[in-house]
Parts: structure tokens; sequence; C-alpha cells
């Protein structure tokens, strides 16, 4: 396994055996764990935050779910790892839903805002005051609450300071991502690709779109997580599992993102990855090369069947969306995508679609 030192978790051998983890065990959890922070953004003071903070939980509950699959690889400490995952998710969507809809387009804000996600995965870092810079600030303490649990939770891993270098690299670059992609729409994708010419060096093979995408995933985040629940964690598997999931399986995670949300964007004004592609044919081609450089990135990885259900779930998840439906040039790119699936990708399929009706 070369420089891959990781020992070996206990991970589910097959896609039947992480469905009744996740039914049996993540899912109800993080339901739960999902309506206490509910119940706490109900609590917020000001109305605009409160608002945005509701409809992140609402309306992307499906994330936090996704994410909290990687507790089921080590049951014994799932408690910590869901609580880590969906208050790093809950802050992720909660400040993707400000900036979106947002009443400022300044960059400093915006930063200052995305600071709470690098304070999170360092449990020395002080928290500041995130919304200094806008003027909607009264949140009841909510962000700080949800920074403090993952700070929390992180003393717990014994494995963290191996993983903690990899994890701030991927914050960093998702809290860049944040700013350029948000600031005043005309300045956006000029932003973005001088950005793309600081870091293309590491993603060569992928086109600026694809790399911003991979930067927007907190999938490797998680998987660094699990990682650091290990006692015996190194430098070099950190590294490994870094280069594994960055930036093929990220950038898979966000372009399916991007691909449902089409419409959305369009509408909300909203910068979409997916519009860059000349054509639906190169689009299509562009995503199989991203599943298949996905592939062979996790093959190498200890339990890699785990990382291909992971891979295989993306698609299905996100290609049983309701939102595809709607949309006839995603009709036909998820259906070439869907065509001659394998059964384990068929399996989640119709799982991700049975989940979604229960939420």
């Amino acid at each position: 396994m070369n420089d891959i030192e990781l020992r070996q978790f206990q991970a589910p051998r097959g896609p039947f055996g992480l469905m009744k983890r996740m039914y049996r065990y993540i899912i109800p959890e993080t339901q739960r764990t999902l309506e206490y922070w509910r119940q706490t953004a109900e609590q917020i003071p000001d109305t605009e935050l409160k608002k945005q903070a509701l409809a992140s939980i609402s309306g992307k509950a499906f994330h936090c779910i996704g994410g909290s699959v990687y507790a089921a690889v080590n049951l014994p400490v799932r408690h910590t790892l869901i609580q880590l995952i969906v208050a790093y998710q809950t802050i992720s969507d909660y400040l993707d839903n400000l900036c979106d809809r947002s009443t400022s387009l300044d960059p400093d804000d915006f930063r200052l805002l995305h600071q709470s996600m690098l304070d999170a995965v360092n449990p020395a870092a002080e928290p500041v005051h995130y919304y200094a810079l806008r003027d909607e600030q009264e949140d009841g303490g909510y962000l700080l609450h949800l920074v403090e649990t993952c700070q929390s939770c992180i003393r717990k891993l014994p494995g963290y300071e191996a993983a903690m270098p990899y994890i701030l690299d991927l914050a960093r670059l998702y809290t860049d991502l944040q700013v350029y992609k948000h600031i005043k729409p005309e300045l956006r994708e000029a932003a973005l690709m001088d950005w793309w010419n600081l870091h293309k060096e590491r993603t060569p093979e992928l086109r600026w779109n694809e790399f911003a995408a991979a930067t927007g995933s907190t999938l490797g985040v998680f998987m660094l997580f699990l990682a650091a629940s290990d006692p015996h964690l190194t430098d070099s598997g950190a590294a490994a599992i870094h280069r594994s999931y960055f930036p093929h399986v990220c950038g898979l995670h966000i372009l399916l993102d991007y691909l449902i949300d089409q419409n959305e964007d369009r509408i909300g004004g909203d910068l979409n990855f997916c519009n860059d592609y000349e054509d639906t044919e190169t689009m299509v081609d562009r995503f199989v090369f991203i599943v298949n450089r996905a592939r062979e990135d996790v093959s190498s990885v200890p339990d890699s069947s785990f990382h291909r259900m992971i891979i295989e779930g993306l698609l299905a998840l996100y290609l049983s969306d309701p939102k595809v439906s709607e949309q006839q040039e995603v009709r036909l790119v998820s259906k070439r995508l869907m065509k001659k699936s394998p059964l384990m990708r068929l399996f989640f399929f119709v799982n991700s679609r049975w989940i979604r009706r229960q939420l």
C-alpha cells in the first residue's frame, strides 16, 4: 500500500450492510441532531438570520444525512462523528444561504463569516465576531455554538493532529471559493479564474470550473474526520486520504449539486459551474471523466469498496432528486449517466428516493 498507513476500519462490506447501518443508527441520530439545531435556530433574534438558518436546515437536511454516512464506518464513535459532521455541514449550509441571499456583496464580510469554518476545525482557535461586517448580527450565539460544538467533538478524535493540516487545506480552499463566488456578479468569474491560476498546477487535468467545484465539497473533510478517529493515523495516511478525495471525488460531488440546481441558480442569479460547458455532450463527457478518475483515486485506499460506494451513492443521490425531472437538459444528462448503471448505483438510487420521502 506504499505510504498509506491507515488502519482498517470496520467498514460495511457492501451496499446492503451500509444501508442497514444507515437506517438503524445513522439516519435516526442525524435527524435528532438536526432537530436540535432547528430548535436552536428558532431562538435566533434577528429575523433574516433566523430565516436563513431555518431554511438551510429544512432545505438541505439531505446534506447532513449524506455526510453522516462516514459515521457508519466506525460505529463505536458514531455519536461524536455525527455531532461533528452535522455541525460543520450546518455551518456550511447556513453561510451558503446567507451569502446567496445576502444583503451584502462585501468580500471581507464573506471571508469573516467563513472564518467560522476555519475556526471550527482548529480546536485551539479563539472565535471572533463573525457578523461584524454586516447589518444582521444578533443570532443569539447560534453560529458560535456550532463552531464550539465542532471544536469540542474534534478534541475527542485521537488522530486529529495528523489530519488537521489536510483538513485546513480543504477548509481554506472552501473559504476562498465562497468569497469569490458571492461577490458582485460581474466580478465573480474573473476572480475565480485568477484564483484558479494560482492553484491550477494542483489539478492540471481539470478546467477552472471543475477545480472550483472540487473546492466546494465537504466530503474530504468528513473522511478526514473519520480517519482522525483512529489513534494510529499518520501524516502519510492523512495525505493519502486527501489525495484520494481531492479533487475528483469532491469535484463530482459539487458538479452533481450544480447540475440539478441549474434552474434555481438561473432564477436566483447565482453562479453555476455547469454553465461553463460548451454543450450537453461535453458536460456528460467531463462528468464521465471525473467519475472514472474518482474511482481510480480511491482504489488504493484501505476499504476502497466503501469509497466506491460513496461515488455510486453520490450519483444515485443527486440523480434521484425531484429537480432532475423538472429540467429537460438535466434529464438527458441523468439518462446518460445512469445508462448501464451497476446494480449498486441502482440500489442506492431506490434508497435515496425512499429516504427523501421520509424527510
